[in-house]
């Protein structure tokens, strides 16, 4: 099965999506839709490149859509609107606001007979699967997810968004006497400011009020009020020279007894190291593209998670060579 994707937005996601597709085996890239003029874009492959507000024009020729938003703004109103048309993916991260987008999503993937995968990376993704398995495997247990040391797209995404900042760089750090115990199995009662810090690393428009600045970030719920937080006023050019990258990573850790008494513990460890975080949460965005034009040709419709799809859903092979080779 080949199938042909379109991506909304070409900001860090957006690339890597083009690169995912380049190293696909059966996913073409129909085109990049923009909200930017189209002749000041240019693919890294040379990919079409098309408005957004045209993209109803193209729905004939494209199997599923990406969609390369920010979860703050973008996504909440984009995935049910072109769920109403397309079969679609999106990587929504506000984890408080997912059963929510849920809903509203599902509503409009119903209504057109559409399939819409939703918070779609590594958290929410893969993440969210290991603490399920984990939790299933392991039931009498507690389960603790650490983020990082690295740039969170989403955290960065909504600082940008504040009046006056220019461009912005969040890394999530992960308290390291925490994780050592959680991996002793010592299964502490962690706080949320317990586990990591917040640090940000932001460039401020020319006159802008640095003090109102620091305090809508710090102070931002679902993203920073929650945690010890640092900003740090940077000039462009350090945040060029110094915070050019995207790294990423965390682990998801379970720890759990059995036996009659509980007397032996496990401890299940799920860890990644990323040198980019777009490059792969555009990879697993694919995958699950390629999952949604799947259940869509088998007549499956509406809002699915993760948790919803086998699989071999996500694989390009068949099942008889998936159970061949890796079973």
């Amino acid at each position: 099965m080949s199938f042909k994707v379109g991506v909304i937005g070409y900001g860090n996601l957006g690339r890597g999506v083009e690169c995912a597709v380049k190293n696909s085996t059966d996913a073409e890239l129909y085109g990049v839709f923009t909200r930017r003029s189209l002749e000041s874009l240019k693919t890294l492959t040379g990919a079409a490149v098309y408005s957004v507000n045209d993209v109803l024009r193209h729905k004939d020729q494209i199997d599923v859509l990406i969609l390369c938003g920010g979860s703050a703004t973008d996504l909440p109103v984009q995935t049910p609107e072109l769920a109403k048309n397309f079969n679609v993916v999106d990587s929504f991260d506000t984890h408080a606001k997912i059963p929510q987008h849920f809903e509203n999503v599902d509503a409009a993937a119903k209504a057109s007979g559409k399939v819409a995968v939703i918070s779609v990376g590594w958290d929410p993704g893969m993440f969210s699967l290991n603490r399920m398995y984990a939790e299933a495997v392991l039931p009498n247990g507690k389960d603790y997810t650490f983020w990082g040391k690295g740039v969170s797209q989403g955290h960065s995404d909504a600082i940008r968004r504040i009046d006056g900042v220019v461009d912005a760089r969040q890394y999530t750090i992960p308290s390291q006497e925490a994780l050592d115990a959680v991996r002793r199995g010592e299964t502490p009662e962690l706080t949320t400011r317990q586990k990591h810090t917040r640090e940000c690393f932001v460039v401020a428009a020319e006159g802008a009020d640095l003090a109102r600045i620091e305090n809508e970030i710090v102070t931002m719920p679902n993203y920073f009020a929650d945690y010890d937080t640092t900003v740090h006023f940077i000039s462009q050019e350090e945040l060029d020279r110094d915070h050019r990258g995207l790294p990423h990573g965390g682990h998801t850790v379970r720890c759990g007894k059995t036996g009659l008494n509980g007397e032996n513990t496990h401890i299940i460890e799920y860890t990644l190291r990323l040198d980019s975080n777009p490059e792969f949460t555009s990879s697993v965005l694919l995958a699950y593209a390629r999952a949604a034009v799947k259940l869509n040709s088998e007549g499956a419709s509406g809002c699915k998670t993760v948790f919803d799809i086998a699989p071999a859903y996500l694989s390009h092979e068949s099942p008889e060579n998936l159970r061949r080779r890796l079973l």
